[in-house]
């Protein structure tokens, strides 16, 4: 799962998606650009409510990376 921030979102809603992930387990990887940050989410994001974290603060977007079936 990918999580796309608003352009120059504030570093404590970036510590807020951050310490929601933690919490709940998952493991992170911050990839910070010019204007936009985006946090790999790591490990079986089936549980996490995609829509639950579209609507904290400084998120834009979520992208969910879909299986591949072979797997």
């Amino acid at each position: 799962m990918l999580i796309i921030t608003k352009i120059n979102a504030p570093e404590e809603s970036l510590d807020e998606i951050k310490e929601f992930l933690i919490n709940k387990g998952f493991d992170i990887h911050q990839s910070t650009g010019a204007n936009r940050t985006i946090i790999g989410v790591i490990g079986d994001t089936e549980s996490l409510d995609e829509h639950l974290i579209e609507t904290m603060p400084g998120v834009s977007q979520v992208v969910r990376i879909k299986k591949d079936p072979a797997e």
